[in-house]
């Protein structure tokens, strides 16, 4: 299997997690028990904000680093510098998926190995079946003292019909996977939001390791996380406008409001962070694509579903 990462891979390796018996069971004893924010409202105003220490050495563990160590590696060198990478890796440390995702051949290929790694491993903690019944409820993985639980679907319809409302190509990658694949352009809002936690998760994944990434091997992560809201964003809309009852439903469930707030909070947060270093983690295309999240009509329904007020200043990842 190729590291040189590609939107089929990520398509590929999704429709693994999905198949039947092949989920790998999580170890969150070891993390400590996650904890159902959905139950405690967001509080309002609100900015999303997540520890990260991208500077911090890690010049040891690249000396120590080889194929045998590099769960341990891995583990340490988040717990220096993305706290919340750590902990998934504790949660999911006996996932045998692992190694369809990670690169051991040298400690460079590791760090850019990460944005699929991470990606993967939150799709195994976000759909182990422990915690989520496929279109009646998800769960996502956040950060490391958050995670939402029991988050109400009522299914959905299939996220192809969010297509007539792109207008451009600067998504047409993914959106030939997503939307266009005969069998994932079915997938509902489950789809949507499972491929827009792993995505979101594997940005930070890369951004807190980038001086480290020589390849091509992280380069669409921001594009990833900028798509992925556009398909949300887009898919409230469609929701609202062809499906008024289904609508109703899921505006009406406050857990998956939040996580909807949260999300978009939260990919503003990381966009931010990673713009430095577009080119090696995402295109110029990326910052395009959020500019058109960011139109009147995407914060209009942003802001109706989740019944919030978000800047639109230099503050993004804020309720107004």
């Amino acid at each position: 299997m190729s590291r040189r990462i590609s939107p089929r891979l990520l398509t590929a390796c999704l429709v693994l997690a999905l198949g039947a018996g092949t989920m790998a069971a999580s170890g969150p004893a070891s993390a400590g028990p996650a904890q159902d924010t959905g139950q405690i409202r967001i509080p309002d105003p609100y900015c999303y904000d997540e520890p990260s220490q991208p500077d911090a050495d890690l010049s040891d563990l690249k000396a120590a680093f080889n194929s045998s160590n590099w769960m341990q590696i891995l583990q340490a060198m988040y717990k220096r510098r993305w706290p919340s990478g750590e902990a998934l890796a504790i949660a999911q440390a006996d996932d045998k998926y692992w190694d369809q995702f990670v690169d051991k051949r040298s400690f460079e290929g590791f760090a850019e190995s990460m944005m699929v790694a991470i990606h993967e491993e939150t799709h195994m903690w976000d759909l182990d079946p422990s915690r989520t019944e496929w279109d009646v409820h998800t769960a996502a993985w956040i950060n490391s003292h958050q995670q939402a639980l029991t988050v109400p679907l009522h299914g959905g319809f299939p996220r192809k019909e969010i297509l007539p409302l792109i207008k451009d190509s600067l998504s047409s990658s993914m959106d030939d996977i997503y939307l266009r694949d005969e069998t994932q352009g079915e997938y509902r809002l489950q789809g949507v939001l499972a491929e827009q936690n792993a995505g979101l998760t594997g940005l930070p994944a890369v951004t807190v390791l980038q001086e480290y990434i020589k390849g091509i091997g992280a380069s669409n992560a921001r594009d990833i996380a900028a798509t992925n809201l556009r398909y949300l964003l887009l898919y409230l809309r469609v929701a609202k406008d062809k499906h008024p009852d289904y609508w109703a439903k899921i505006k009406a469930e406050p857990k998956l409001r939040d996580l909807v707030l949260t999300q978009f909070l939260r990919t503003a947060y990381w966009l931010e962070k990673s713009a430095p270093y577009t080119g090696k983690l995402g295109s110029k295309d990326a910052d395009k694509i959020t500019a058109a999240n960011y139109a009147p009509q995407n914060i209009a329904i942003l802001e109706e579903f989740t019944g919030r007020k978000v800047r639109l200043d230099s503050q993004k990842h804020c309720t107004a």
